[in-house]
C-alpha cells in the first residue's frame, strides 16, 4: 500500500500542519520508503527465530515487578487552591490563549 499526495495532505490538515509543496513531497518519499523497507522485513522467514523476552515479570508467577497500588478514591484538589495560581483565570475556569482558528 502506497500513500498518495492526498494522504498526506489530509493527514497535515488532521494535525492543523501547513506543509509547503517541497515538504509535502518529502513527506510522501520518507512515508513510502517507510512502508517499502516494512514490506522488506515482511518478506524474511522469521519462523527459527525465538519470541524476545519480556523485560518486566508482570505476567510471570511473580507480580511483584510492576507492584499496583489499590486505586481507592481520595480527595481532589479544592478549586479554589487550583486557580491559585493560575495567570488568568475568570473566578470559576482558567482562561487561556485561543490556539485553534479552524
Amino acid at each position: 500500500m502506497k500513500v498518495t499526495d492526498k494522504d498526506v495532505t489530509y493527514v497535515a490538515d488532521l494535525a492543523n500542519l501547513e506543509l509547503t509543496d517541497q515538504e509535502r513531497q518529502r513527506m510522501l518519499k520518507d512515508l513510502n520508503s517507510v512502508l517499502d523497507y516494512i514490506d522488506r522485513l515482511n518478506e524474511l522467514d522469521t519462523s527459527d527465530v525465538p519470541p524476545m523476552a519480556q523485560i518486566s515479570d508482570k505476567f510471570g508467577e511473580s507480580r511483584t515487578a510492576y507492584p499496583w497500588r489499590e486505586d481507592t478514591p481520595r480527595p481532589s484538589l479544592p478549586h479554589a487552591e487550583a486557580l491559585k495560581n493560575a495567570p488568568e483565570s475568570d473566578g470559576d475556569f482558567f482562561k487561556v490563549p485561543k490556539v485553534i482558528e479552524k
